[in-house]
Parts: structure tokens; C-alpha cells; sequence
């Protein structure tokens, strides 16, 4: 019996998952769903930002310009991307290193380069260059990977993490960490090894508390106990919580949340905009925004399972799992459920880098599924 290969996405059914149209390629859900979330994110923004149209025009650009980059990261093969790893995350290394010599200062933070036409976070790049470069370094090695290997690998995500937590910004430090060390699990980490690192994180936590700010510090007690500085420090979890609680089931209605309008709510339109849905849009909207989310990791999850190689499978994987750690951190700090680290919500808040990065991230997902090959016979 002979075989031959063909690619996929092209009979009907399969259209209807990948779309390839004179060679372009385009995965259907990813669009569909990112699109979803997009547009109930402008409608929330829309109120979060006082309806100010020139705010919107912003963002709106922005948007365009991350489907852009969507669309040509699509087309780009998976064995282009995994030559290219290693290269992209030296160049956003050295970016890191640009922004503590000549970076912009914003919020009490040294976070940006400014190139004149815009400005980007070299942090945000590093949650897509760190799962390539780890993804590259298993590609063509036995797995699970040795005691060795790891040391290796948290020093590939160890560095960026340390370097972007000198911004200083934790929370991006923390997500970069956890775009590694989940794409390393995923190469089938032994459980003794799990659990050695688990011990020496653990270890390291009192290293970790000496060096961090006292602004730091006062966000992790305040998490602990919010009512002991409730204008200070537990500020903005207690005002959070007020938000989510008075919009009940189905909201105070669009335009409608009295903690974003007043003014009560802090960094609305960014970090704590789920709790503006929350109060405006009820548990209702809540709730549909999670669901599109976890169809996004459902896809991004679908696809790792379906690729063909190391590298592909375990970037797949790695960014999925990565978009899922996003958004759980955003919604847990705002619940009050973890310590605020300055995260925000996913395709939703405010912000251009973190948008371009993440459809960018989309963009690897549908160029390793539209390139994949089925064997047929």
C-alpha cells in the first residue's frame, strides 16, 4: 500500500478549520474567536475610557495593526520559525538590555523604547521568544529532558525574567517564567524533577521578598488583608471587589458602572477592566468572555496535539497554556483571588504591544496548523 501527503485544508470540511486561499493561510477559529473577544473588549473600553472616540481611533489602529501581524506570522512555515528562534530571542535580549540604558520612563517604570513613530515593551516580545528558544533547544533532543538540559533552560528564561523584573515589572517577569517553565513541562518533565524545582522555588521566596520594592510588598500584605490600608495599598483590590459585586448577574448595563464613571475604579481602562465588564455587564458577560477565552486555549491546545514535531508541539502547547496563565492572573488579581502585578486583560485592555505580541502568538498557531501535512493512503 502506497502513501502520499497532502495538506491540509483542502477539501470543504477542512476549510472550515484552516483556510487556504491562493497560499495564504488563515485559521478560521482563531480569527472568529479573537474577533469575538476583540469587539466585546471595545465595547467595554468604550465606557472604561469616559467614550472618548479619540482613545477608540487608538485602539482601533492597534488592532489593525496586530491582525496585520497576525496574518503574516501565518504565513510563515514552522521550520522558518524554528531557525529563526534562537536569533529572535538574542535580538529581544539585547532589547532588554537597551531599555535599562535608554529605556522610557512611565508609571514609576523604566518599561519602553522609544523609536520615534511608537514605542514597545521588549518584555512583551520575550513571552513569545522564550517558548521558541526553549521549544528550538528540546526540538532535536531525547525527551523528557535531563537534570542538565533544565539548568540550561532556566537560565534561557531565568535571564529575560530578571532583566524585565529590574524594570521594574514582576508581573511580566512572572508570566516570562511561566511561558518557560510551562513549555518545559510540557516536553514531559519527570515528577522528581518537578518537584525538585518546586522545592527550590519554594526556597527561593524569602530571596525573592528582600529584593522586591516596598510597593511590592505592600501589594502582597494588602492581598493578604486588603482592610489594612484600605486607601493605601488594599485600595485597589477593595474598590475591584465593589465593582464585580454590584453588577449581580446581569450588570448595571452598558455605560451604566458607577465605580469606572466616578472615577473609584483605578487603571480601568488597563489592569482592571474585567472588574468594569464585571460591574457594567453582569456575571452574564463575565462569563462569555471566559468562554470565548478558553476556546482560544481549547484551539491553541487542539493544534499542539495535532503537530507533527517537537518544536511545533511543544511551542504550540507552550503559548496556549501561556494565554490561559494571561488571563487567569488578570481575572485572579482583580477577584482578589491573587496579589496585583500589573497584568492586563488579554485582547481587551488598553495597550498596543501586549496586543501585537499576542496575535502575533496566533499567528505561530495558525502557521503551525495550516502547514501541517496529513499522510493518507
Amino acid at each position: 500500500m502506497s502513501t502520499s501527503s497532502f495538506e491540509l485544508g483542502v477539501g470543504p470540511a477542512a476549510a472550515l478549520r484552516s483556510l487556504r486561499l491562493r497560499g495564504i493561510v488563515m485559521d478560521v477559529p482563531i480569527v472568529l474567536t479573537t474577533f469575538a473577544i476583540c469587539g466585546l473588549g471595545f465595547v467595554v473600553l468604550y465606557s472604561a475610557v469616559g467614550e472618548s472616540s479619540s482613545l477608540m481611533i487608538r485602539q482601533a489602529i492597534r488592532f489593525a495593526v496586530a491582525m496585520l501581524v497576525f496574518g503574516l506570522v501565518a504565513q510563515v512555515s514552522p521550520r522558518t520559525l524554528r531557525m529563526w528562534s534562537p536569533w529572535i530571542f538574542c535580538v529581544t535580549l539585547v532589547l532588554l538590555g537597551l531599555v535599562m540604558v535608554n529605556g522610557v520612563m512611565g508609571g514609576g517604570a523604566q518599561r519602553w523604547l522609544d523609536l520615534g513613530i511608537f514605542r514597545f515593551q521588549p518584555s512583551e516580545i520575550m513571552k513569545i521568544s522564550v517558548p521558541m528558544m526553549v521549544a528550538w533547544f528540546l526540538h532535536e533532543r531525547t525527551l523528557p529532558p535531563t537534570f542538565g538540559q533544565v539548568l540550561v533552560l532556566l537560565l534561557i528564561f531565568c535571564v529575560p525574567a530578571f532583566l524585565i523584573a529590574r524594570q521594574p515589572d514582576l508581573g511580566t517577569a512572572l508570566l516570562v517564567m511561566a511561558s518557560g517553565g510551562l513549555t518545559v513541562i510540557l516536553a514531559g518533565l519527570s515528577l522528581r524533577l518537578i518537584a525538585i524545582l518546586g522545592v527550590f522555588a519554594l526556597s527561593a521566596i524569602p530571596i525573592l521578598w528582600h529584593y522586591m520594592l516596598d510597593y511590592q510588598r505592600s501589594r502582597v500584605v494588602a492581598f493578604l488583608n486588603p482592610e489594612s490600608d484600605p486607601l493605601g495599598a488594599g485600595y485597589n483590590i477593595i474598590q475591584s471587589k465593589i465593582a464585580l459585586g454590584s453588577g449581580g448577574l446581569f450588570g448595571k448595563g452598558w455605560l451604566n458602572g458607577t465605580q469606572a464613571h466616578l472615577e473609584f475604579l483605578p487603571e480601568r481602562s488597563t489592569d482592571f477592566i474585567f472588574a468594569v465588564m464585571g460591574e457594567e455587564l453582569g456575571l452574564l458577560g463575565l462569563l462569555l468572555l471566559l468562554g470565548l477565552y478558553l476556546l482560544l486555549v481549547g484551539r491553541g491546545l487542539y493544534i499542539a496535539a495535532q503537530a507533527q514535531d517537537t518544536f511545533s508541539r511543544l511551542l504550540a502547547g507552550g503559548l496556549s497554556l501561556t494565554f490561559f496563565v494571561y488571563v487567569f492572573v488578570n481575572a485572579g488579581m482583580v477577584c482578589g483571588l491573587l496579589p496585583i502585578v500589573g497584568v492586563p486583560l488579554p485582547l481587551v485592555s488598553a495597550g498596543g504591544t501586549s496586543m501585537v505580541t499576542l496575535m502575533a502568538g496566533f499567528g505561530i498557531l495558525a502557521a503551525i496548523h495550516g502547514n501541517r501535512r496529513l499522510l493518507v493512503s
